[in-house]
């Protein structure tokens, strides 16, 4: 029980960490007194070293004290950066000290899923929805945290204030945490007397995020792993523990609180491990098949949840719908809270119904949300449902995905880092890909660019079925 509460408070912190930098961004950016253009950087490097982070945070988890000591010092990283960012009055600085919280948020989504699929295995797929629960729990409690010491105008004051103020509703809406959107045709004045509270919102989300890497630690003394108190404390080892030690062991003869430490240590390597010649022998096609077209899935999936809560807000205020701007801006917030509670329901639906059926279910709802969606395009009420529609989809579709991949290996590939790997890069490529289509196509294309590539996510799992069929059984 504590190690799985432990994981899934650490989430809690990725959530928290997530979602925050979208509406605080205009903030940051009279804070810092940059442009719009230079503040949207801070984006970037967030993203991409989370990126980063997902790939290289394999090093840390081949036993499960490297594990901890990862999750402890990312989960403080987090922390730390929540108290420092009011600190920071020059730009560059910001983007490095969000770079760092990047790279703690990659390691906490590698290490956590890991660990989590090492400890229950084949039900582990109930877990892994509670624990993704937790993100889009973090993830809605931060911008209502940061909400009321938000600027109402803006935060820099100087003469061109009162016309700069006008846009700022529009512009805040557009900062949503996965994309900055086009904002270089607004104009804001750079000098002046700043005048910006949200300093007290950072503090206090670091104050909130403060009992989680308490709560690691405690872990890592319950395990005996903290150096100054294990070498003293360790117990004689029992009669039934010595003859586990001096002999091969069954796994199904094992204690739980064997059978975790020992988990911890085998079975899984770093991404960069992952490719080595070692692990590609006597191995089948249907191996790497299965790694390739699991990871695809959540590319195309992970995409869709990016560049969707990335453009929602931009394509419903462009013609034809042309929702007034604040009605539009509850668009994105929909998308997110119905991911939160499509995750809680996902716990105990997960519990009575196979992963391969609930992804399956998934990749077909999003088919179906984009096809009504593109048929009711001037529909403004549709496009609420639909985006409630498409969050629900969407939300158990990763959990669900990699505990069916890692069940059709045994637990014996590299699946886990493969899958969030694959799901980083396909939310950066994706935003990118759409945001360029939507400059130079119209706003229309938004809704055709999901539908592709909602039904190239169905494709990618039908070949997953397929190889899954041909994968070789465990002997008996």
């Amino acid at each position: 029980l504590q190690p799985t509460l432990t994981y899934w408070s650490v989430f809690f912190s990725f959530g928290l960490c997530i979602a925050f930098l979208g509406p605080t961004l205009l903030d940051l950016r009279c804070q810092t007194q940059s442009s719009l253009s230079q503040i949207t950087w801070v984006f970037f490097s967030q993203q991409f070293c989370l990126l980063l982070g997902s790939c290289l945070g394999g090093v840390f988890k081949r036993t499960l004290s490297q594990s901890l000591f990862a999750l402890f010092a990312s989960s403080l990283a987090i922390s730390l950066v929540f108290a420092i960012i009011p600190l920071c009055h020059n730009v560059v600085v910001l983007a490095v000290v969000m770079a760092v919280a990047g790279l703690a948020m990659g390691c906490i989504d590698t290490i956590s899923n890991m660990q989590l699929v090492k400890i229950y295995q084949k039900d582990s797929a109930i877990f892994l929805q509670a624990l993704h629960f937790f993100v889009g729990f973090g993830a809605l409690l931060s911008p209502l945290i940061a909400d009321p010491f938000l600027s109402d105008t803006n935060c820099i004051l100087s003469n061109s204030t009162a016309n700069a103020s006008s846009n700022l509703p529009h512009i805040r809406k557009s900062l949503v945490p996965h994309h900055p959107g086009n904002l270089s045709h607004y104009d804001l004045p750079m000098k002046g007397m700043v005048v910006t509270r949200v300093s007290y919102a950072f503090w206090i989300m670091a104050l909130i995020n403060l009992p989680v890497p308490i709560a690691v630690f405690f872990l890592l003394y319950k395990e005996r792993m903290v150096p100054c108190f294990s070498s003293s404390s360790h117990p004689l080892l029992s009669a039934d523990e010595l003859a586990l030690e001096t002999r091969p062991p069954d796994k199904d003869d094992l204690p739980s609180s064997l059978q975790r430490p020992q988990a911890a240590a085998g079975g899984h390597d770093d991404f960069f491990s992952c490719c080595q010649s070692k692990n590609f022998r006597g191995a089948s096609f249907t191996y790497f098949a299965v790694h390739i077209t699991g990871a695809l899935v959540l590319f195309m999936t992970d995409g869709i949840v990016g560049e969707y809560s990335g453009f929602i807000y931009s394509y419903a205020v462009e013609e034809p719908l042309s929702v007034v701007h604040k009605v539009a801006g509850y668009l994105p917030s929909l998308f997110w809270g119905f991911i939160t509670l499509g995750r809680l329901i996902s716990i105990p639906v997960s519990y009575r119904m196979k992963p391969a059926t609930m992804v399956f279910i998934n990749v077909v709802g999003v088919l179906i949300t984009f096809l009504l969606l593109l048929i009711f395009s001037s529909s403004v009420v549709f496009l609420f449902v639909g985006t409630a529609s498409l969050g629900l989809f969407l939300s158990s579709t990763f959990p669900s995905m990699l505990a069916y991949t890692e069940d059709i290996l045994q637990y014996k590939g590299c699946a886990t880092t493969v899958l969030v790997t694959g799901a980083g890069i396909g939310e950066m490529v994706l935003q990118l890909l759409v945001g360029s289509i939507i400059h130079e196509q119209g706003s229309y294309s938004f809704l055709v660019c999901g539908m592709i590539f909602g039904g190239l996510a169905f494709t990618f799992y039908a070949l997953l079925l397929f190889f899954h069929r041909m994968y070789p059984k465990p002997s008996s």
